[in-house]
């Protein structure tokens, strides 16, 4: 028997089938997690007292007291979404499910750890909504590393850094948990980024290259599933906004916007020419208010539209 043929005929009859129940990209029942269980660095957590590291929100009674639930980062608005509650900031009342691990200045080691954590506290599950997000800081560790180490040395260890994260998303994939995961964002778009771009070209190539390795590291790594894991591709989401400044309704998306250090900036602490202005970065390497809601976006579509 001639196998090629019988396996095109299944495949095509496969297909058909998928076709016909919306090609197996949709969800058939809407995805309703219990709980929200959050790894990565500061861009996906807040303080203890509910601030972030970017812009934060003040109350309207003129005390100077953040309001933590004004200019969300993108985790809060995926909790919300889906009713669940975190501790560091429920205005809302909401049962508290949301467990934020991350860690400002975490790399994908601490990451690992991260996860270690959490599952010596207990298993997870189909129920569990899991994001993990980093890399940003093992791109800049690796950065340090130049000129001692060569271009291509460093951009091939960042490409190793991203299929490490890989293989973090897939041991979760593989306890049926359900994962979204975000492709790390080019430093060379952060004014920090730009500066050093400015000092010599090379090195703002250099950065964006490592970006552009670790996440074809994170992608290549990754479990082919289609229903356990989905990619939020928050990277090019930045760069749409750096590219299209205007479109996006940018006034700014090179300087940085606030005058004192995160996680305490609101908008009393803000450089004179940000007041009023939509800018998009916070400090040298943070997003404002607004490149997190466009994260959010992002990550809300695709928890809303993954089979999981």
């Amino acid at each position: 028997m001639n196998w090629v043929p019988l396996r095109r005929g299944l495949a095509v009859l496969s297909l058909a089938v998928l076709a016909a129940c919306g090609g197996g990209r949709s969800q058939v029942e809407p995805f309703a997690p219990t709980r929200l269980l959050s790894f990565g660095d500061e861009f996906s957590v807040l303080t203890a007292d509910g601030k972030r590291y970017g812009i934060n929100g003040l109350k309207t009674d003129g005390t100077g007291a953040v309001d933590c639930a004004l200019n969300p980062m993108w985790i809060q608005t995926l909790a919300t979404q889906f009713k669940l509650g975190m501790s560091q900031c429920n205005p809302s009342s909401l049962a508290v499910a949301v467990t934020l691990r991350g860690q400002a200045g975490a790399k994908v080691a601490d990451v690992k750890a991260q996860i270690d954590a959490q599952l010596a506290a207990g298993a997870v599950g189909p129920k569990d909504l899991i994001t993990v997000q980093g890399g940003f800081h093992d791109l800049i560790e690796l950065y340090l590393q130049y000129p001692a180490k060569t271009a291509a040395e460093l951009t091939t260890q960042a490409q190793a850094r991203g299929k490490a994260l890989a293989e973090q998303v897939n041991r979760l994939a593989n306890l049926n948990g359900r994962i979204l995961v975000l492709t790390v964002l080019d430093p060379s778009t952060t004014p920090q980024g730009l500066a050093e771009t400015a000092a010599s070209a090379d090195r703002g190539t250099l950065l964006q290259e490592m970006a552009k390795a670790f996440n074809l590291g994170l992608r290549m790594g990754l479990i082919e599933d289609g229903r356990l894991i989905g990619l939020v591709l928050a990277d090019e989401t930045i760069t749409q906004i750096v590219k299209f400044a205007s479109f996006y309704g940018y006034d700014n998306v090179t300087h940085v916007a606030c005058a004192t250090a995160l996680p305490n900036c609101t908008p009393s602490t803000l450089v004179a020419e940000a007041v009023g202005k939509n800018w998009l970065w916070a400090d040298a390497l943070h997003l404002g208010a607004g490149g997190q809601q466009q994260i959010a976006n992002a990550a809300v579509t695709r928890a809303l539209n993954n089979p999981f």
